[in-house]
């Protein structure tokens, strides 16, 4: 085989397995829902197991076709600082207040899994190849959610998902993000603006408040802001948009009106009581927090309602990790910011602009159990990608 074939051989089988782990990362939240309700727990394993997989299948490749015809690059201050929050997040397994340690760090290897993964993909490029593989393959599982989240019956306060399983928040913060894949991807093909506008219905439609205005925030600052979309395209998008909200008026008003009248904590007025309560136990251990996995063992029951996490991003750092977890997480996303700012010109910056748009909005009022709004995966993905093309730039202009 010639050099030439083999480089094809070793894109090809990149560009696949990037496809891949994209798919895998919108789609695993229905493992436990499609076949594990009567056993979670294992659900559970299923799930982190196929992030371990992917992990692994990501260094194979790695080792056996290591990157060529593309300079390094150089490690940015964002990825650097996502290395160092997830050794906090380890260190704080010496100290957390938590039934499983083991469960405690099997959540942990998942989360650093998913970001080497993703790193390693990056690193052995091409990144812009590697990039819209990991969202292509996202948004398709985005879309297989999506079909399966209307197919089951629908909750009784009328949104979709499953209250115990597939629950609507968590549906809806994945297509969420698919749907702002999908914007990005629509500048190559129209067939993306198409899953687009199906991810956002399906979105609306899981009435998750705090993705939708979040979605909508960033959705509408990348559409402003894109000068490859006519005007002409624009308006056609903000017609389908307000007809879309006429239509589902009725729903809307129905879902308000049940809404109203429930008063639990898990709404968004009544997720003062959860900050209040989370507050002031973070107190107790205000340097250094509770630990990772600790909220849903630690914060006691408002009555039926289990909270697993703060409902606020920093709040939950600081639940969890304290102070130095806070600041931690403050200059991660100042240095993300600067990363995207440093983007300007480029394809992804839009992109990376709108997801931290998304994540800032959305962590106001919720947020991931172990994650971060901006999940860390995305973050290595855009930092690596921005850094990259700055790199190439500069290499041209050389």
């Amino acid at each position: 085989m010639t050099l030439a074939a083999q480089a094809i051989a070793r894109e090809s089988h990149e560009s696949t397995l990037s496809l891949v782990v994209g798919l895998v990362f919108a789609f695993r939240i229905c493992v436990t829902f499609l076949f594990f309700q009567s056993k979670p727990e294992i659900g559970t394993a299923v799930t982190v197991a196929f992030g371990l997989s992917l992990f692994t299948a990501a260094l194979g490749v790695a080792m056996v076709s290591p990157a060529v015809g593309e300079r390094p690059v150089r490690h940015s201050r964002t990825t650097a600082w996502i290395w160092f929050y997830l050794f906090l997040v380890l260190m704080s397994l010496s100290w957390t207040t938590t039934r499983s340690i083991t469960n405690a760090a099997a959540y942990w290897l998942a989360l650093a899994a998913d970001v080497v993964t993703v790193a390693v993909l990056m690193w052995h490029g091409p990144v812009q190849k590697q990039a819209c593989g990991l969202m292509k393959g996202f948004v398709i599982g985005g879309i297989n959610l999506a079909i399966i989240a209307w197919v089951i019956p629908a909750l009784s306060d009328l949104r979709l998902g499953d209250e115990d399983f597939l629950h609507p928040n968590a549906i809806g913060y994945q297509l969420a993000i698919a749907t702002l894949f999908a914007l990005y991807l629509s500048r190559h093909s129209h067939v993306w603006i198409w899953m687009a506008g199906l991810l956002g219905i399906t979105l609306l439609r899981t009435l998750s408040k705090a993705s939708i205005i979040a979605c909508l925030a960033a959705g509408l600052f990348y559409i402003v802001s894109d000068s490859s979309l006519r005007r002409r395209s624009k308006r056609n998008i903000g017609i389908a948009v307000a007809l879309l909200l006429v239509l589902s008026w009725g729903l809307l008003e129905s879902y308000i009106d049940t809404y109203a009248q429930g008063g639990r904590v898990e709404t968004l007025t009544g997720r003062t009581v959860i900050w209040a309560e989370a507050y002031s136990t973070a107190l107790e251990k205000p340097w250094f927090g509770h630990g990772f996995y600790s909220f849903r063992w630690v914060v006691p029951l408002f009555g039926d309602f289990e909270a697993w996490q703060a409902h606020n991003e920093l709040l939950q750092q600081f639940f969890s990790y304290g102070l130095v977890g806070v600041v931690v997480v403050i200059v991660l996303y100042r240095s993300l910011y600067l990363d995207v700012r440093l983007a300007r010109g480029t394809s992804q910056h839009l992109l990376a602009a709108a997801l931290l748009i998304f994540a800032l909005v959305r962590g106001l009022v919720d947020t991931e159990r172990f994650d971060l709004t901006y999940p860390l995966w995305l973050m290595a993905m855009m930092s690596i990608w921005i850094s990259r093309t700055r790199l190439t730039v500069s290499t041209v202009h050389e």
